[in-house]
């Protein structure tokens, strides 16, 4: 398959390197590909890998992704799936604000570009675990948000290839959801602290059948 990385960074790379392990024809996209011709990886401008991708993933800082995606243009990101990996954090260097409090980077991007459907993951976790769960110390879970299920479908096959088991998969709805996966990175901070380390992710562990509450409040 095709992929698209919009960005250069290190979350593209990271995943660049995995799909292209996995066998994929893999397109980093950067404003400035002249610069970055030192990566090991094919580069080339925003337009050209738009054009080159059958799937495209959003790995630019979130703060500046929807006018980056305006700069591509909407006709030609309309009907390609993107895979939204970012997450919007203010201009402070502590990480401790979002740029889209009330809402989310992806469904900024999905209300930009009604055309493209975009889902939602990765954003739980550093560029280590993304590309090598099988590195942490026993399973855990990888959170898909969209509203269209082909597309969903499409990224869990994407998210396989890079390691994560289907049983790893947790679709929690539609694209308003991403805002829990986003608003996860004020204490995905907080546990980096109290690990003295990024590379780690979370497991949802269900309850015992019968003995839950119905109500999260409960």
């Amino acid at each position: 398959m095709r992929i698209g990385l919009l960005g250069t960074g290190n979350v593209a790379r990271a995943l660049a390197q995995g799909w292209r392990a996995a066998g994929h024809d893999v397109l980093l996209g950067s404003r400035a590909p002249e610069e970055r011709t030192d990566l090991g990886l094919p580069v080339a401008d925003l337009s050209e890998t738009t054009a080159h991708a059958e799937v495209l993933v959003n790995a630019t800082p979130g703060n500046v992704s929807v006018e980056l995606l305006h700069s591509v243009g909407a006709p030609a990101l309309a009907g390609k799936v993107l895979i939204d990996v970012g997450v919007g954090v203010g201009l402070t260097d502590d990480y401790t604000e979002l740029s889209h409090p009330n809402s989310s980077l992806a469904e900024q991007i999905q209300r930009a570009f009604p055309l493209t459907p975009v889902v939602k993951t990765l954003c739980t976790m550093d560029s280590t675990a993304m590309t090598a769960p099988d590195s942490l110390e026993g399973p855990s879970t990888v959170f898909l948000s969209g509203d269209d299920p082909a597309s969903k479908q499409l990224t869990r096959r994407l998210l396989t290839d890079l390691g994560w088991p289907p049983s790893s998969h947790l679709d929690i709805g539609g694209i308003t959801t991403a805002r829990g996966q986003e608003h996860f990175a004020l204490l995905f901070m907080g546990i980096a602290g109290g690990l003295g380390s990024h590379t780690f992710n979370i497991k949802v562990v269900p309850g015992v059948t019968g003995l839950g509450q119905s109500s999260a409040a409960g």
